[in-house]
């Protein structure tokens, strides 16, 4: 070489085949409250997938038959980890339980009635693998009818788009159509696009982005910790998700508690969830005003659908 050193060249590596990609684990977390004849199924659609290395069932409060039924299964397979005798300490919480038992390396979060349908955990799998951090990726959710459920893709969720979408003035009043913040009745993206926020019903994350946002807010006991682990993503500078190919079917109202108790808790964590990302005291002061009258609105959508013939 004459005395000359060679230059240095950089050569940028090629990807990995995916057959010699070594596979992340995957733990399938679930909490579990007096969830009635759809807890069956839904626990065998998990069970069926191959991707499905743990299963980890949180039982906040089941029937002596499901509670029964619970601890069976976890003794027949060894996927399913088991955790009970806690008592209801709310689903974040229970989330959170869960995912600090789970070994797996990504974390799917999946209601106790909602069923996977083939190839669900795989499409979220893939698509998060190579994401910038941290990244959510949340399901296309769907009702038993396979229509797009109400909830699974949204915009931001603001004090004025809550309000007005609670009431559904948004859907009846042209003018505020625009202040609609559920997607399910616009066209589904033919690919993987970014929204604001997914439905907690069924979506995944990497262990360590999970980690890195803390988890859920446990001081959410039931609804829109889902929606505040979107906005925590988010101004971390992360990525939310939603998925058109992975499939899920909820049913929704499958809980044996009063709807009544549920859209309590919904009001209450729509209020903090306000209160929580004010900013400034003119904000803030809104938030605590606006407080009393999300929770009312909330409590009245029940009574609503009673009086239009919905059960209870």
């Amino acid at each position: 070489m004459n005395g000359i050193a060679a230059p240095i060249v950089a050569v940028e590596s090629a990807p990995m085949p995916d057959f010699l990609r070594p596979r992340r684990s995957v733990s399938v977390v679930m909490v579990v409250y007096m969830t009635g004849e759809a807890l069956e199924q839904s626990v065998a659609c998990v069970l069926r997938d191959p991707l499905v290395d743990e299963f980890v069932i949180v039982d906040n409060g089941s029937n002596r038959v499901d509670a029964a039924g619970l601890r069976n299964l976890a003794d027949r397979d060894e996927r399913v980890v088991l955790l009970a005798g806690h008592g209801n300490i709310g689903f974040a919480r229970g989330a959170n339980l869960g995912a600090r038992r789970a070994r797996g390396e990504i974390l799917v979060f999946l209601n106790p009635d909602a069923f996977l349908q083939p190839g669900c955990i795989a499409e979220l799998v893939r698509e998060i693998l190579d994401r910038p951090v941290p990244c959510i990726v949340g399901g296309r959710v769907l009702n038993s009818d396979r229509t797009e459920q109400r909830g699974a893709r949204r915009g931001d969720i603001t004090p004025v788009t809550a309000l007005l979408s609670l009431s559904r003035l948004s859907r009846h009043v042209p003018a505020w159509r625009r202040y609609e913040v559920h997607w399910e009745c616009d066209a589904a993206p033919e690919q993987v696009a970014p929204v604001p926020t997914i439905s907690g019903a069924c979506f995944c994350m990497r262990r360590e982005d999970f980690d890195s946002v803390h988890g859920f807010d446990e001081k959410y006991f039931l609804h829109v910790e889902d929606v505040d682990l979107c906005w925590r993503v988010r101004q971390q500078g992360g990525l939310v998700l939603f998925h058109p190919k992975a499939e899920v079917i909820h049913l929704g109202h499958t809980s044996q508690t009063s709807p009544l108790r549920v859209e309590f808790h919904k009001g209450v964590g729509l209020a903090r969830y306000f209160r929580k990302r004010a900013e400034g005291a003119s904000q803030q002061l809104l938030a605590w005003l606006l407080s009393p009258v999300i929770v009312f609105t909330a409590l009245v959508r029940p009574v609503m659908w009673r009086l239009k013939g919905r059960a209870l």
